[in-house]
């Protein structure tokens, strides 16, 4: 998995990611209802099976997954790494629920853009009332504290890291 983490950091378009996510996968147990904590925390998107732009990684893009099991809260966050990320962000709000020892249900509620932060607090926000026609659901198929690959409903693979210098509370406030 060191391999694996150190590309992701590094080179996250090398070609053998896809197969060092398989080895990662068929290595891991998981099992949420021990490893919420685990669960916890921002991540951040290194790698993706989707053609959609939005769900790959790109170097110039924070591409965050905010997952707060222990609150049933959860936030898809896109924005400009670096100085520019107060500034705005296309951001998509969820309840979440640990369905099984692998699975977390996602309900998205609302989405939209958030702006920079005012005098006083609170920040600048579009926001619009999602209605998900479909159920939606992310399968960790291997977690620690530093690697999350999961499966999305659709069938998308994700390789995440941990974001360490960002907090949960900082995007929940």
């Amino acid at each position: 998995m060191e391999t694996l983490i150190r590309l992701l950091q590094d080179h996250p378009n090398d070609p053998s990611i896809p197969e060092l996510i398989k080895g990662a996968e068929a290595a891991s147990e998981v099992n949420l209802n021990q490893q919420s904590a685990q669960l916890s925390g921002v991540w951040d998107l290194r790698w993706s099976s989707a053609s959609q732009p939005w769900l790959k990684q790109a170097p110039w893009l924070d591409n965050l997954q905010i997952l707060d099991p222990q609150r049933s809260r959860g936030m898809n966050v896109l924005r400009f790494n670096g100085p520019l990320a107060r500034l705005a962000a296309i951001t998509v709000e969820a309840d979440l629920s640990i369905a099984s020892a692998t699975r977390v249900s996602v309900c998205f509620r609302k989405g939209g853009w958030v702006g920079p932060g005012l005098p006083g607090g609170g920040r600048l926000a579009l926001m619009k009332t999602v209605n998900q026609a479909f159920p939606a659901w992310l399968d960790i198929t291997a977690l620690n504290e530093t690697l999350r690959i999961c499966r999305g409903n659709a069938g998308t693979t994700f390789a995440l890291l941990r974001r360490h210098d960002l907090s949960l509370e900082s995007f929940f406030t």
